[in-house]
């Protein structure tokens, strides 16, 4: 079995429930160890949208990172999911973070997610759960990462 984490986001109609029903549907296929705490998040890039829900969670699986994402994809889709734009608003958003630490490029698929040191609104909840776990392409703990994060897009704690 690989932990494996997973960033959740929603920035169309019931974003609670629409991260609810995603960890939800999650379940039915590996196991969910822990979740983040909820974040309400400013839209990077296209700003002109909802501010998003966000969290991450760590769960435990053996299927492999292709099969995962297109188990994901179709989770997506289930719930209302249409792709648009680029950074476009969504119903809910599921991204393999980090499989272990395994790293993977193809060309549907790169692990570690390429952007995440990027994002404040994964690495915030990243520190929730495992604050010393090394990017394993950066060789860097999240901890690390977060403290030198050069943005400053705003991240709160929801409710």
């Amino acid at each position: 079995m690989s932990v494996v984490y997973l960033g959740l986001g929603s920035n169309i109609g019931d974003k609670e429930a629409n991260i609810t029903q995603a960890l939800r549907l999650i379940s039915k296929i590996c196991e969910v160890k822990k979740k983040s705490h909820l974040y309400h998040t400013e839209p990077i890039g296209n700003t002109e949208q909802d501010w998003f829900l966000n969290c991450v969670v760590e769960i435990e699986t053996d299927i492999d990172p292709k099969h995962l994402l297109s188990s994901f994809k179709s989770i997506e889709r289930t719930l209302g999911r249409i792709k648009t734009t680029k950074n476009g608003p969504r119903t809910i958003d599921i991204d393999i973070l980090f499989y272990g630490n395994r790293i993977v490029k193809t060309k549907n698929l790169v692990i570690p997610h390429p952007l995440l040191q990027e994002r404040l609104f994964v690495l915030q909840p990243m520190m929730d759960l495992n604050p010393s776990f090394v990017h394993p392409v950066l060789k860097k703990p999240i901890q690390e990462l977060y403290k030198n994060h050069p943005g400053n897009e705003k991240v709160l704690l929801y409710k």
